[in-house]
């Protein structure tokens, strides 16, 4: 063959068959507010002792950071009583996902992840050369008997997002555990926890017990949402040495910024600031829920700082009409098709202008005002 599509560099087959990741978007051409409700972060910004520990960095850009993050790490560990030495950092949570599955997936190996489970899930599982594997939901959550019965002697690794996103729901801890025991021991569990904080219910648990105590549970967790330094990109993950040692081998060697590094430390200091986005979360939550109920909107019940919004369809009103009604009023949702959920939008909890103009666009668009 002569033709010019081979005498160019090929990518594996794999890499072309996933579908790029699309964030929320975050601007409306020609509105001039706009309050961007699509991607869970924090509407308190991040704590001020953590904007100061940047500013104090400005003047010593040209210097390398700690490639072992060890200050970031050394505070984790006092924060949650873990050992830094089996704390790992990297640029956000979403590089950690994806170093697990470059590391313990071979080509070929199945890696199993819930149906409205985070998107990056497939996307770290192909681009490792191995095969997403979808397991079904009931009610919008997590089965651990779905999970299981999907589970083959090729699984090597299980993606459980808890809370979930986009849908926000969570499983118990007992639920986590039953899911452990019913694994083989070479199938790594990852327990994507980046919403932990946010949650106020006493049968949940992030995983750190599992993650402290098995080598086969990895807990991975984030600064983007209730510390507010999603624009620094801070991720960290907790497991065995034997896990710790091989995610190392292949990180690279300055994965995390020294301004990250920086206001991630700042940020562990300052637990006053997360103690009021945490109140913050758990005045709006049940609020946003309550009025947008009560607009005929089906409301997924969330544990986390959004909203899963469904549109029935008797009502006429489609997601997407939704979306574009409150785009052109400035307010930026989520449309989550791509989960495979076409009738619905994700809303993330906002401050109060925001919450309570969100609402009232809601009730202008069910009640067909606009039109």
């Amino acid at each position: 063959m002569t033709t010019h599509s081979v005498l160019k560099p090929q990518p594996r087959p794999e890499i072309l068959a996933i579908d790029p990741y699309v964030p929320g978007k975050s601007r409306v051409p020609g509105v001039a507010k706009v309050h961007k409700l699509s991607s869970n972060e924090s509407p308190l910004g991040p704590s001020p002792k953590a904007m100061e520990a940047v500013r104090a960095l400005a003047g010593s850009l040209e210097l390398y950071p700690d490639g072992a993050s060890t200050a970031l790490r050394e505070a984790i560990g006092r924060r949650y009583g873990l050992d830094p030495a089996r704390i790992i950092c990297g640029n956000g949570s979403d590089e950690l996902l994806a170093l697990l599955a470059h590391v313990f997936l071979h080509p070929g190996d199945e890696g199993i992840y819930s149906q409205y489970g985070f998107l990056t899930y497939p996307i770290c599982i192909r681009a490792a050369g191995g095969v997403p594997v979808v397991a079904k939901e009931t009610d919008r959550t997590a089965s651990v008997d779905a999970i299981l019965a999907k589970t083959t002697a090729r699984t090597k690794i299980v993606y459980l997002a808890n809370p979930s996103n986009p849908t926000g729901t969570y499983i118990s801890f007992s639920e986590v555990k039953r899911l452990h025991a019913g694994l083989p021991p070479h199938t790594l569990l990852v327990v994507d926890a980046a919403y932990a904080e946010y949650v106020t219910r006493n049968d949940y648990a992030a995983g750190l017990e599992l993650a402290s105590t098995l080598d086969n549970v990895v807990m991975t967790r984030t600064f983007s949402k209730i510390h507010g330094l999603a624009s620094l990109r801070v991720g960290w993950a907790y497991g065995s040495a034997h896990v710790l040692d091989a995610l190392n081998r292949v990180r690279g060697p300055f994965n995390l910024n020294g301004a990250a590094q920086a206001a991630g430390v700042a940020s562990l200091e300052d637990m006053a600031h997360v103690e009021r986005a945490i109140a913050h979360n758990s005045r709006w939550l049940p609020w946003l829920t309550e009025a947008i109920a009560k607009l005929g909107i089906e409301v997924t019940p969330s544990v986390g700082n959004f909203l899963l919004l469904t549109f029935p369809k008797e009502s006429g009103r489609t997601a997407a009409d939704a979306d574009a009604f409150l785009s052109a009023r400035g307010f930026i949702l989520r449309a989550v098709a791509a989960y495979g959920l076409p009738d619905s939008l994700r809303l993330t909890v906002g401050g109060e202008e925001a919450n309570r103009g969100v609402v009232a666009a809601l009730g202008e668009f069910m009640r067909g005002q606009g039109d």
